[in-house]
């Protein structure tokens, strides 16, 4: 796979020196976080500004996912990356790769992963935090924006197998909120029909307890472009309420 540097960063990485796997993979940059370590080898995330724009550096090393495709190992940046261009190309909102590139150093396989920094957006997990001091119409934008974004997901034939808070970013507009994701490593063809959509949308009511019954009908209603009180929405509604009571009492 040759490198990937995006039309919009080009010139910007050259003036930096930056526009090569080398020069990333040796910048020294402060970490966000402590290093994952879970899969054998190490990935971790770096801030990266320049002039003015806010990027993601990450970088990992032996860090690799199997697959039937790469019963091997392929790094988990390059799955992710796939699914960012795939997602670019169904016009699903998603984060937006800057550069990826791969190399094998001293034997180990290594992926840089740099993404557009979602500056001015805002998670949907630190939305929820301040919800019970949020007006009517504020938590209705944000409810219809997520069902939105849901039904453009699932309508391109998607499942992101994350569909949590914390990788919904919302950004709010003249008018109403805009969505999109982030974290699509998981992200796979929906080939179950309704079935693999529930089970796509139910971990978000999970992680989302203080929507009620009310909020989750106008979530739905967004989704199925449908009315909140039509039989459809009800449907969905007990289909949901059904696995997520599963899943609580396991």
């Amino acid at each position: 796979m040759s490198d990937f540097i995006a039309d919009a960063e080009q010139g910007l990485l050259q003036r930096h020196g930056l526009d090569s796997f080398e020069a990333l993979w040796t910048l020294q940059l402060d970490p966000v976080d402590e290093p994952n370590t879970a899969r054998g080898g190490y990935s971790q995330v770096f801030r990266l500004e320049l002039e003015g724009k806010g990027y993601y550096l990450k970088r990992q090393r032996g860090y690799l996912t199997r697959t039937l495709h790469h019963p091997l190992g392929e790094p988990t940046f390059s799955r992710e990356f796939r699914n960012i261009r795939r997602y670019q190309q169904l016009a699903i909102p998603a984060l937006q790769a800057a550069y990826y590139g791969q190399r094998k150093l001293e034997g180990d396989l290594c992926a840089i992963l740099m993404t557009r920094a979602l500056d001015g957006w805002t998670d949907l997990d630190a939305l929820l935090a301040e919800w019970g001091a949020s007006t009517a119409s504020r938590r209705q934008a944000i409810l219809t924006a997520c069902g939105t974004l849901a039904r453009t997901l699932h309508g391109a034939g998607q499942v992101h197998g994350c569909f949590y808070p914390k990788h919904i970013f919302l950004r709010q507009g003249a008018h109403g909120y805009q969505a999109q994701l982030i974290d699509l490593e998981k992200t796979r063809p929906a080939l179950f029909g309704r079935r693999d959509r529930v089970r796509d949308l139910e971990p978000l009511l999970r992680r989302a307890p203080m929507w009620g019954e009310g909020d989750i009908r106008t979530f739905l209603a967004a989704y199925l472009n449908q009315d909140a009180t039509s039989p459809l929405v009800q449907d969905w509604l007990q289909r949901l309420t059904r696995r997520r009571s599963h899943k609580e009492g396991r």
